[in-house]
């Protein structure tokens, strides 16, 4: 199965770029709320034990296992459409997403028996995350291979597509915690009648998002169904045998590890450490405009001058080191803690605005070698690690707040419990630390896809289409 690019289409412009960053912008408006105010609603409002909820998360990544697999091969095995072949899906299934994402967070259960709480938790978080995340994700993911089969195009997607998450993260980061934290009793407390109606605003828009995506974003590479017969053990083999997809999952986890460390600590460093759900606030413009002004101008520039894979060992690495100094400091005023967060975010930046442009360089590399593109398989392959990574956060930051004593009681008077607080603090710094130090020996010792060999994929791919 060999991609074409259609003769008859406008040429890739500013449409697509812009297209491409509301479908993440559309995505993250769910995947965020549940990475940083997620595990915080059901600890603080719902009275869920915090490891009770990582282990529940953790628990919906093995159902992951099956349906993004699944859905990569009903994604390679559809029939293009006058739409293109990826497109149809976001239209069909953005609707669902935003739904099961607004059901998580019903505060008005919070009364229920905990068995109940327990299930309704479950129940919501596989249907959002498992089932529809999974159904308009991994078809968006796949589509970058298809708007264009020029490499600097592809990397300008990737870029956009980082933008459109960086906006997400600005709104969801910034604005949520000026409107869902009150001051009960002179702490910082998350309201769960709040959550609610923001669960509700945040789905509307992103499928708002989703169906600007779908207007604005044009295939051009006709990628035809794949009609082999499905070999589930010549597919894990050659999964297990593809070095360039096993050095980006293996960074991939411990890149969401990190970086959700980062973001899945600071609803309880931040009001509960700091107790100011304004430094959270603040914590997120700073470092999302950090990452727009700094990483999105650059990061595809000296992507093309160095390469992807070396720029971002280089950022992940200067991004560990700021939060082991941010550890040795221990800063006690909250806006000084904002500055290494910010400064982290954008070291850190340099490799997430670069990812997506990865994933095309990994399908590229398995085409070289066995002459079928499966954009789809290899994309949700890579999209369950992802969210591997994002269930290991989830799981280790629950399992560590239970085994520091960390409860609804420590929220609701943080001064009474001075260990707890610590404990927190030391978190906030260790676990994004330990994580990007592993992705960039991931990416150094596993991943090969240099800057000369991404090259060398490219022109060859070129030349066997051209025939």
């Amino acid at each position: 199965m060999a991609a074409n690019t259609k003769t008859n289409v406008k040429p890739f412009g500013m449409a697509d770029k812009v297209g491409y960053a509301f479908g993440d912008f559309g995505n993250d408006f769910t995947f965020m709320l549940s990475s940083m105010f997620m595990m915080k609603f059901y600890t603080d409002v719902m009275g869920v034990a915090p490891g009770i909820v990582g282990a529940l998360m953790m628990l919906a990544r093995f159902v992951d296992a099956v349906t993004d697999v699944t859905m990569g091969q009903i994604v390679d095995r559809s029939k293009p459409t006058k739409d293109g072949k990826f497109k149809p899906w976001i239209r069909r299934m953005c609707g669902p997403l935003g739904i099961a994402s607004f059901l998580i967070y019903q505060s008005g259960f919070a009364g229920m028996p905990m068995g109940f709480k327990i299930f309704w938790m479950f129940l919501t978080y596989i249907l959002w995350g498992s089932i529809f995340y999974t159904s308009v994700n991994i078809p968006y993911g796949s589509m970058a291979s298809a708007v264009s089969s020029d490499p600097n195009d592809r990397a300008q997607l990737s870029t956009f597509r980082n933008i459109g998450a960086t906006m997400a993260n600005l709104i969801i980061g910034t604005c949520t915690p000026l409107v869902a934290y009150e001051v009960v009793d002179g702490a910082t407390v998350l309201s769960g009648g709040r959550m609610t109606i923001i669960a509700g605003v945040f789905s509307i828009c992103a499928i708002i998002c989703h169906l600007v995506c779908f207007n604005l974003v044009t295939e051009r590479v006709e990628i035809p169904q794949n009609t082999t017969k499905l070999d589930v053990g010549k597919m894990l083999s050659s999964i297990f045998t593809n070095r360039a997809l096993l050095g980006i999952i293996a960074a991939a986890i411990m890149l969401l590890l990190g970086m959700l460390g980062m973001t899945g600590m600071a609803p309880y460093v931040f009001p509960v450490y700091y107790n100011s759900g304004s430094a959270q606030s603040m914590s997120s413009l700073a470092s999302n405009l950090g990452v727009l002004f700094v990483c999105a101008p650059l990061a595809a520039k000296l992507a093309a001058q160095f390469g992807k894979k070396e720029i971002s060992v280089a950022g992940c690495l200067f991004s560990a080191a700021v939060w082991i100094l941010c550890l040795i400091i221990r800063p006690q005023n909250a806006i000084v803690f904002v500055g290494f967060y910010t400064v982290a975010q954008v070291g850190l930046g340099m490799f997430n605005t670069v990812i997506w442009a990865m994933i095309t360089d990994v399908i590229d590399d398995a085409e070289v070698k066995n002459g079928v593109r499966e954009d789809g398989t290899i994309y949700s392959v890579y999209s369950f690690a992802r969210k591997l990574g994002q269930a290991l956060s989830s799981g280790m930051i629950g399992a560590l707040l239970t085994m520091i004593g960390y409860s609804d009681a420590v929220a609701a008077a943080p001064a009474s419990y001075p260990d707890v607080l610590n404990n927190i603090f030391n978190l906030a710094c260790i676990i994004p630390a330990i994580g990007l130090i592993i992705v960039a020996l991931a990416l150094i010792f596993i991943y090969p896809l240099t800057k000369g060999r991404v090259e060398a994929n490219v022109a060859e791919l070129e030349r066997r289409r051209s025939k």
